[in-house]
């Protein structure tokens, strides 16, 4: 792994916030809330859930996301496995991560039972890979394609390389036919970035104080 881990302060004694970027990892409010309003809703899910069915994130943070749609996988009955593949360049060290999961109450206990960074990790029911470096060389060597994608990075207006048309490019060019993308950001150079790279795409109720968020869907 590379050694280029996250720098964070904590605010409210729970949520982590990356000093590089200035953005909490989480909403403020209720981050398992956000998740699945706007990754699992964003993106149909737990509806489309199937066996094998491969989520692909941008920005994997504390894992929150993850979590949330692991166990809305295990809920949802179909049984099989999820197979989730994140892109993360700043990962946070994992007693950081550990103590930020600990808000939480009801979340799947297999991130922080692991005893390193969950680079590559196997469960009963899942596959978890994240890939860590800077997602503008690592995705374009990736060879899967995501059914749904959640895109997680910092604020847009404070990390736009995460953001740029060329890597939602990437993005769209690692998306199954009839897959989905979701994001909390409604900026418009993300959406006309997302419809250059083939999404369909559209600006929905955001969560919390964000009114708008965007989903894209891939025909």
């Amino acid at each position: 792994m590379q050694d280029q881990t996250a720098q964070i302060e904590w605010r409210e004694g729970r949520v982590p916030v990356s000093t590089q970027f200035d953005d909490p990892y989480f909403s403020l409010e209720n981050g398992m809330a956000e998740t699945a309003h706007v990754f699992l809703a964003g993106n149909d899910l737990p509806a489309r859930f199937s066996d094998g069915f491969h989520v692909a994130e941008l920005g994997f943070g504390t894992g929150l996301n993850f979590l949330v749609a692991l166990q809305a996988f295990r809920d949802c009955g179909c049984g099989g496995r999820l197979h989730f593949t994140s892109f993360e360049a700043f990962p946070l060290d994992m007693d950081d991560l550990r103590t930020a999961l600990s808000a939480f109450e009801g979340l799947p206990a297999d991130l922080a039972r692991a005893q390193d960074y969950p680079e590559r990790l196997e469960g009963p029911d899942f596959t978890l890979r994240v890939i860590v470096g800077d997602a503008r060389a690592t995705l374009p060597e990736w060879d899967g394609r995501a059914d749904a994608w959640f895109l997680d990075g910092f604020s847009p207006a404070k990390n736009p390389e995460l953001w740029s048309p060329e890597l939602m490019a990437q993005v769209g060019a690692h998306t199954a036919q009839g897959g989905t993308a979701a994001t909390y950001t409604a900026a418009g150079f993300v959406r006309r970035g997302l419809a250059e790279a083939g999404f369909e795409v559209s600006r929905v109720q955001g969560y919390g104080r964000k009114r708008h968020m965007t989903r894209g869907f891939m025909p």
